[in-house]
C-alpha cells in the first residue's frame, strides 16, 4: 500500500469510529527530504482521496497538492521536532477522551491498569490550554519528548508513533 493510500485508510477510519465529525481531526505522515503528507483543511476525513492530500515542507509551507493544509499543522510539526524517531500523527476529537480533555482531568495518573503503561507509558499528560498557533505548540513540545500521546485542553487528543498504525493504535487506547 502506498503511504498516500495508508494516510486516506486511516482518515477514514478515523470518521468510521466517530472519532471526528464534520471537518475535524488531521493526521501527518512523514516523507523524504524533511516533508510531510498531511490531510488538507475542510475536507471530511470520510470523502478523502489520495488526490486531495497535500505535501507540505518542515516549516509548513505548501509544496504540492491543491487544497490548503490545515491550520493545526505547527503541533504535528512540534511533534517531529521533538521526536526524529515520530513517523506519524494523528489529531482527533475521540468523545471519551476529548470530554477529560475539556474536564481538565488527566485520564489516568497513577495507572489503573498495566495495558495502557505498555502502549502509552505512566500517563497520559493534560497539554495545558494554550491560544492555537505558536502557544499551543510551545505547551505541547516538553510532552512530545517523552510521551507518546496527550490530552489538548479544551480540545481533543494527539497520539503520535513510528508508523501510522502505531499512531492510531495509541490513539484507540487513549479512547478505550
Amino acid at each position: 500500500m502506498t503511504p498516500q493510500a495508508e494516510l486516506v485508510e486511516y482518515a477514514r477510519a478515523l470518521h468510521v469510529r466517530g472519532w471526528v465529525a464534520n471537518h475535524d481531526g488531521n493526521i501527518t505522515l512523514r516523507a523524504s527530504g524533511g516533508r510531510f503528507l498531511i490531510t488538507p483543511t475542510a475536507m471530511s476525513k470520510r470523502l478523502l482521496d489520495e488526490s486531495m492530500l497535500v505535501v507540505v515542507d518542515a516549516q509548513g509551507r505548501k509544496v504540492s497538492g491543491r487544497l490548503r493544509p490545515f491550520g493545526e499543522l505547527g503541533l504535528h510539526l512540534a511533534v517531529y521536532g521533538a521526536r526524529p524517531d515520530v513517523g506519524a500523527v494523528i489529531h482527533a476529537h475521540p468523545p471519551h477522551a476529548t470530554g477529560y480533555a475539556w474536564a481538565h482531568r488527566p485520564l489516568f495518573s497513577p495507572p489503573t491498569s498495566p495495558e495502557p503503561v505498555v502502549s502509552l507509558g505512566p500517563e497520559i499528560p493534560l497539554v495545558p490550554y494554550a491560544r492555537p498557533g505558536a502557544d499551543a505548540e510551545a505547551a505541547l513540545r516538553p510532552f512530545a519528548h517523552t510521551h507518546h500521546a496527550a490530552l489538548l485542553a479544551n480540545h481533543g487528543v494527539i497520539s503520535w508513533g513510528p508508523d501510522l498504525e502505531t499512531a492510531f493504535l495509541r490513539m484507540e487506547l487513549v479512547e478505550h
